[in-house]
């Protein structure tokens, strides 16, 4: 069990652990306002061997350095806010319209069938209806006409009820609604390829979650990545330089080429490629991610 340090005991610690510290009272302050833990997250990379117990830092490395690169994952994650709410504006859209014109813009969306669940999953239907039912909003609140008070969302158009999903539920929705085929609809709405369209709208929900909790981007891998297709990852790679198939950096190529395609927004990538500098400690852990090293040197 380790122990609950202070403040002052954290920045001891990482001192005895070789880290050069320039102002200590400095390093109080902003660990005090970013907690130790989430610092240390980025710390296992400039350690030895933390994975085998050797938590010292490698000679030479600063307190500065570290925070440099927190700094700059925290930027990166603001930077992303807009494209990835434009997206999801977008794909609200262009779900609720093709929804309505192919299937109609009531009561079939609320079905079960309309839907193909996986065994053992909530059905989506009733993600939707929980979505729907705990919004405060007066579109919808102005549909729930049940004689006995109970929600009766039957009149609600679809296009009023997507504006109440998360946005974890609007994509459970595009993969799996009207028999799997809505993701090929919107796909073909937004001008994008059909072809793993559904995971790669789920890959941009987890990247929206990251960047909302404040979670690392910086060498981390998405398992679960969306297929980004070869063509708009190749054009990514002439702009930026080489990249992991499973980095952020492929999901925010795929994110561009989402709201280009959708006229929503200028390309994110460029702009973030041109904040840094390819060879910098920054830009190789998004484009190479890793687990910190396990070896002595």
């Amino acid at each position: 069990m380790k122990p609950s340090l202070t403040v002052d005991q954290q920045v001891a610690l990482m001192s005895t652990r070789n880290l050069a510290i320039a102002d200590e009272a400095e390093c109080a302050r902003f660990l005090a306002a970013n907690d130790y833990y989430r610092f240390s997250g980025y710390a296992r990379y400039f350690q030895i061997a933390p994975h085998g117990g050797d938590d010292d830092f490698r000679p030479g490395t600063t307190f500065d350095e570290i925070r440099g690169v927190y700094e700059a994952d925290e930027a990166l994650r603001t930077a992303l806010v807009k494209p990835l709410a434009s997206a999801e504006l977008l794909l609200r859209t262009h779900t609720a319209s093709a929804i309505a014109h192919i299937h109609g813009p009531y009561g079939r969306y609320l079905e079960q069938r309309f839907y193909t669940d996986a065994v053992d999953t909530e059905p989506t239907v009733d993600a939707v209806l929980r979505d729907i039912t705990r919004s405060r909003e007066r579109h919808v609140l102005h549909f729930r006409t049940a004689a006995d008070g109970a929600p009766d969302f039957r009149d609600l158009p679809v296009w009023s009820a997507i504006e109440a999903l998360s946005f974890g539920t609007l994509s459970r929705c595009i993969e799996r609604g009207a028999g799997a085929s809505l993701a090929d609809d919107v796909a073909t709405s937004l001008g994008v390829a059909k072809a793993g369209f559904a995971y790669r709208v789920r890959t941009l929900v987890y990247l929206r979650n990251r960047c909302a909790h404040h979670s690392r981007l910086w060498h981390h891998s998405i398992i679960d990545a969306g297929p980004t297709p070869n063509n708009v990852r190749a054009k990514a790679k002439r702009k930026i330089g080489q990249f992991h198939p499973r980095s952020v950096l492929d999901a925010i190529a795929s994110l561009d080429d989402l709201i280009v395609r959708g006229q929503a927004g200028v390309p994110a990538l460029p702009h973030i490629a041109g904040q840094h500098r390819p060879e910098s400690v920054f830009w190789q852990g998004l484009a190479s991610p890793r687990t910190p090293d396990d070896r002595r040197v």
